[in-house]
């Protein structure tokens, strides 16, 4: 089983977004033989987020950790209480590209490191800016970026180095920094590049929106 995880606090605006990609690429690993399994883990929302993940065939976990390292750390735990044999994470303000699973199980690896793109700039925000985040940003083969938005891990090797630490940042870092000193094969790639926000209200503090910020 393939079980995909999407921490979301407050994220009613987006989730739908995200849900109706994500529902391309089940389609296209079901239809190559896997069965995916979908949890929206739903942190301290006082939203409509719940009722926009209903909309979905979709699991919903409501819980109370206030930190997206726990929120997928607690995701995590119930997929694999399930008895998920890879784990696909990505973000509620995020929408994964069709042959995302597919791509990700191809790399045959113990851990799939993806891009992500800004899916629309808003207009406030200046030429300069795309600029500067452009040159910045290695959207290449063998890159060495780490998005909790586009992250792949066996579960044999999540399950080895204790999983995502309960952080209120840079979970996906840690997680990743712990599975290279345990000597897990990881795969660097721009194949399956995730589309993400260019927002810089993040629910998470240090994530990506708060790097656009700090550009």
């Amino acid at each position: 089983m393939i079980g995909v995880v999407i921490p979301a606090h407050n994220e009613a605006r987006r989730l739908g977004r995200c849900l109706k990609a994500m529902a391309a690429a089940v389609v296209q690993a079901e239809q190559a033989g896997h069965y995916v399994n979908v949890l929206v883990v739903l942190d301290r929302c006082v939203d409509a987020s719940a009722k926009v993940a209903a909309r979905f065939d979709v699991d919903v976990l409501a819980v109370e950790a206030g930190s997206v390292g726990m929120a997928r750390r607690l995701g995590a735990e119930w997929m694999l209480e399930r008895g998920a044999s890879w784990l696909a994470c990505t973000d509620a303000d995020s929408q994964v590209p069709a042959h995302w699973l597919l791509s990700q199980l191809a790399c045959t690896a113990d851990v799939v490191c993806g891009t992500v793109h800004v899916a629309r700039w808003q207009p406030w925000q200046r030429a300069a800016l795309r600029k500067l985040y452009l040159s910045r940003y290695e959207a290449r083969e063998g890159h060495r970026h780490i998005h909790g938005a586009n992250l792949g891990v066996c579960a044999r090797a999540y399950a080895r180095v204790g999983g995502f630490q309960p952080l209120a940042a840079h979970e996906d870092v840690q997680l990743v920094r712990d599975l290279e000193a345990d000597g897990a094969q990881i795969v660097w790639t721009a194949r399956h590049s995730v589309a993400t926000s260019s927002r810089i209200d993040s629910r998470a503090r240090e994530g990506f929106g708060d790097y656009l910020a700090s550009l």
